[in-house]
């Protein structure tokens, strides 16, 4: 096989939390550490998967224009892969997606198309992401759309690499925690359970503000968790608990892992580490747990890694993040 930068996506390490959650440990905790993929995150699996069954039936070929919605993970990762296959691609972004996200997509040579008020109806933003993505596809010869959201090699990336690779590694795993957007990983991964008749719970981690799973809408300052929408993989219901978590919860997790782990993840990965931590005392003892850390936390160093952004947008004194 040739070995290019698109070969070695996937196969991510799998690591033992040493330290935590701490020197009382009832459960064993491993983390899936997807922020070692090339574009720095899980996203890179579905993003492959997507591009390259659309090459094989006949959606796209050489001249094509891929557009796609992302305020971060999906959109770098789309970036690379057709910046290899030498595929024009726009990104519809709004105003959360990080600066440090923007130089990336356009170091990879993306095209960045700027959203910057909430659809009208709904005052989300991703809906108005949408509707900017179908206005390019009309205008756009030879435009393709992945539709992270409702494509279903989304969620086959994971079925058929990410939960079969932690079981391989594990064997027997109680619990899996990970963090849920378009849900396609968890998705993904729950099926997989099912189908082959694993004993393994699947913790959905959904934002507080999300309305994913029936919660009440509200703001959200980080993308990548939680969705303002139903995205069709929502409706399948997969998982055997949700637990909520807030941006604080967020902040708090990402600052453990790189305290106690020194493991630099965003702020996804840091919500889902204190959905487990929520959860730990009522997990039966000697439990086996595995946290997909979904992605990696240099792109957040202006934000959550800022004492100072945090004190500001939080109110809080940095103190406050302490055990």
């Amino acid at each position: 096989m040739e070995r290019n930068i698109l070969s070695v996506i996937g196969s991510t390490p799998l690591i033992k939390l040493s330290k935590w959650p701490g020197p009382k440990r009832r459960i064993e905790v491993f983390a899936k550490l997807e922020m070692l993929n090339p574009g720095g995150s899980a996203k890179d699996r579905p993003a492959l998967r997507m591009i390259r069954e659309a090459w094989k039936e006949g959606k796209i070929g050489p001249s094509s224009v891929i557009v796609e919605s992302s305020s971060g993970n999906m959109a770098i990762s789309l970036a690379y892969i057709c910046s290899f296959l030498g595929l024009r691609f726009i990104s519809v972004i709004d105003p959360r997606t990080a600066e440090q996200n923007i130089r990336i997509l356009r170091a990879y040579g993306a095209e960045i198309e700027y959203v910057s008020e909430p659809d009208q109806e709904t005052g989300e933003f991703l809906q108005a992401r949408l509707k900017r993505v179908q206005k390019l596809l009309s205008t756009i010869p030879n435009s393709y759309w992945p539709n992270q959201y409702a494509n279903e090699n989304n969620y086959l990336s994971h079925y058929e690499t990410t939960m079969s690779e932690i079981t391989a590694e594990l064997g027997k795993v109680d619990y899996l925690f990970g963090g849920v957007s378009t849900c396609g990983t968890m998705y993904g991964c729950a099926k997989y359970v099912r189908d082959h008749g694993l004993s393994t719970k699947i913790v959905a981690v959904d934002a507080e503000g999300s309305v994913l799973f029936g919660g009440k809408k509200g703001p959200r300052r980080f993308p990548g968790l939680g969705a303002g929408i139903h995205p069709p993989f929502s409706q399948t219901h997969f998982m055997d608990q949700v637990v909520r978590v807030s941006d604080w919860d967020m902040i708090m997790g990402r600052r453990r892992l790189v305290r106690q782990e020194s493991i630099l993840a965003g702020p996804s990965s840091g919500g889902v580490v204190m959905a487990l931590k929520r959860m730990e005392p009522r997990l039966p003892e000697g439990s086996v747990c595995a946290v997909i850390l979904h992605d990696r936390g240099e792109r957040y160093l202006d934000t959550v890694y800022s004492d100072e952004w945090v004190a500001g947008q939080f109110g809080r004194s940095i103190e406050d993040m302490e055990e």
